[in-house]
C-alpha cells in the first residue's frame, strides 16, 4: 500500500501510513500541491506557477509567496526529514514537480486511468471486470474538485472531470438496464441528476428504467420532475422525444430491455466486420442521441439571452425617451 493517500475529490484530505496529515487546512497550501499533482507529468516553472496561484500581486511578491508556500508545504509532508528518493516534491532553484518515483496514491489519477480504459465503450457493451472498475472509479467521486477553489483553471478541470463522472454514470446506466439491474441503474440516474437536474435524456432513462422496474408511477413522477426542472432552471417544455416516452408509459408500450450483451465467438472475417459494423452504428446512433440533447440546450439558452436582451434593449430605449422627454421640458421653460 502507498505510503501517501492524496484525495483531490470533495474534502482535500492527505493520508500516510493510513493517518490524516495535519496542516492542510490554508486553500494555498492545497492548491499548490492540487497543481502540482494534476501536472504531475511535467515539471513546472516557479515564476508561471507564482503567477498564476497570486496574480494580484508584482512578480516579487508572488514569488516570494510560492517561496513561503512550498516551504510549508514540504514542512506538512515531512519531506525534510525524508531522502530525496522518497520526497513527494522535487523543488529546484527554477522549477518545481512531483517525484515519478514517490510513492503515492492519487484518487484524481485512479479515476483518470479507468476513463481512458473505457471511454471508447458502449455501456451495453461493457464486461464484469470493466464495469467493476467503473463502480470503482465513480465511487472515488467524491464531489468537485478541489471544494473551495475558485480559481479560473480549477474550475476548467473541475467541469472537465464532472463531464467524464457523468460519462461513466453513463455507462452504468446503460450496463444496469441490460443486465435488468434496475434499481442500481436508478442509483446512478439519481447521481447525475444531482449533478445537473435539467440532463433531459438522463430523466429519460430513469423514466425507462423505473417503467421497467415495475413501478410506473415512479416513472411518470420522473416526467413530472424532469419538466418542473426544465420550467424554472430554462423556461422551456420537455423535448418531443421526452413527451413521446412519456405516452408509451401511459399507454404501457414501452419496449423491452435489450439482453444482456456477450462478446461474439470468432467468425469468418466478413460476419466480424459486420459485426464491427454493427456495434459502430450502436455507438454512434448514442452519440447522435447526445447531441440531438445537447442541441436542445444551447438552443434554449439561446432564446433565454435573447429575451434578457430584448428586456434590457427594452428598458434602455424606455429610458432614453424618458430622458429626451425631460430635456425638451426644461428647455420650453427656458
Amino acid at each position: 500500500m502507498p505510503r501517501l493517500r492524496i484525495q483531490l475529490f470533495g474534502p482535500f484530505c492527505v493520508q500516510r501510513d493510513e493517518q490524516i496529515v495535519a496542516g492542510f487546512e490554508a486553500h494555498k497550501l492545497q492548491e499548490l500541491l492540487g497543481y502540482l499533482l494534476l501536472h504531475r507529468h511535467q515539471p513546472l516553472s516557479r515564476e508561471a506557477l507564482a503567477s498564476l496561484l497570486w496574480p494580484d500581486t508584482t512578480t516579487a511578491q508572488s514569488k516570494k509567496k510560492l517561496r513561503q508556500t512550498l516551504w510549508h508545504l514540504q514542512s506538512t509532508l515531512g519531506s525534510r526529514n525524508e531522502s530525496v528518493h522518497d520526497r513527494l516534491l522535487l523543488a529546484e532553484a527554477d522549477r518545481i514537480q512531483i517525484n515519478p518515483e514517490a510513492d503515492y496514491w492519487l484518487d484524481v489519477a485512479a479515476f483518470e486511468k479507468t476513463f481512458e480504459l473505457i471511454q471508447s465503450i458502449a455501456g451495453q457493451q461493457l464486461d464484469t471486470q470493466k464495469a467493476e472498475a467503473l463502480q470503482y472509479a465513480v465511487q472515488l467521486y467524491q464531489g468537485p474538485l478541489l471544494e473551495g477553489c475558485y480559481e479560473d483553471w480549477c474550475l476548467y478541470k473541475r467541469e472537465d472531470l464532472q463531464s467524464r463522472y457523468l460519462a461513466m454514470l453513463d455507462k452504468l446506466m446503460s450496463y444496469c438496464e441490460v443486465h435488468q439491474d434496475y434499481s442500481a441503474g436508478i442509483l446512478y440516474g439519481m447521481r447525475i441528476i444531482s449533478c445537473n437536474k435539467v440532463r433531459e435524456h438522463t430523466h429519460r432513462r430513469l423514466m425507462r428504467l423505473y417503467y421497467l422496474s415495475g413501478d410506473r408511477a415512479a416513472a411518470l413522477r420522473q416526467y413530472e420532475q424532469c419538466a418542473a426542472g426544465l420550467e424554472e432552471e430554462l423556461c422551456v417544455k420537455p423535448s418531443k422525444r421526452t413527451l413521446a416516452l412519456y405516452k408509451q408509459i401511459l399507454t404501457e408500450q414501452i419496449a423491452e430491455p435489450e439482453p444482456p450483451f456477450t462478446p461474439p465467438v470468432a467468425q469468418p472475417a466478413l460476419e466480424c466486420s459486420t459485426s464491427s459494423l454493427i456495434e459502430a452504428l450502436e455507438h454512434l446512433t448514442q452519440l447522435q442521441e447526445f447531441l440531438v440533447d445537447l442541441q436542445s440546450q444551447v438552443q434554449q439558452s439561446i432564446q433565454k439571452v435573447e429575451q434578457a436582451l430584448n428586456i434590457n434593449s427594452n428598458s434602455s430605449s424606455s429610458a432614453q425617451t424618458d430622458g429626451g422627454k425631460d430635456v425638451t421640458e426644461t428647455l420650453n421653460r427656458r
